[in-house]
């Protein structure tokens, strides 16, 4: 970006807002319309006798294709910010996990609930320590050498 007008780099990052902005939209749009057809997709998906299992593993793969375009339609520009959501969603996953490991602690039936909320518990504490890790370097990257 050397050599650029601070209007002329202002300009850029406008646009690259917008177009984040629209590719949240769209993405949201097709989350929506993803969400009616769980909602009444699997009450129509039992109706015709089509396997509840199939179904959710279909909009689970829908779901991977969605946010691998949306993702990679993103500018380099907001990649550090993108990062933050990621880590975000992370710590999401991180109360589910510990809501997994006390249902299963208080049914106590079964470790299969507490075991998979412990790996859970773990995967997603490395991919937010990591997050972390990579935002730090990529910020560092834009700093003045001392």
């Amino acid at each position: 970006m050397a050599g650029l007008t601070p209007e002329e780099a202002a300009a850029q990052a406008k646009a690259a807002a917008q177009s984040a902005a629209d590719a949240a939209e769209q993405a949201q749009a097709i989350a929506d319309q993803m969400a009616l057809l769980a909602e009444g997709g699997g009450a129509a998906a039992a109706a015709t006798g089509i396997d509840p299992f199939t179904f959710r593993l279909a909009i689970f793969v829908l779901a991977i294709f969605v946010g691998y375009f949306v993702v990679w339609s993103v500018t380099p520009a907001l990649h550090t910010p993108l990062m933050s959501v990621t880590n975000a969603i992370s710590s999401v996953i991180v109360v589910g996990a510990l809501l997994a490991i006390g249902a299963g602690a208080a049914a106590s039936a079964s470790g299969i609930a507490t075991g998979l909320g412990f790996v859970a518990l773990i995967l997603a504490s490395v991919n937010i320590f990591g997050g972390f890790l990579v935002t730090q370097r990529m910020l560092s990257m834009y700093k003045k050498k001392q």
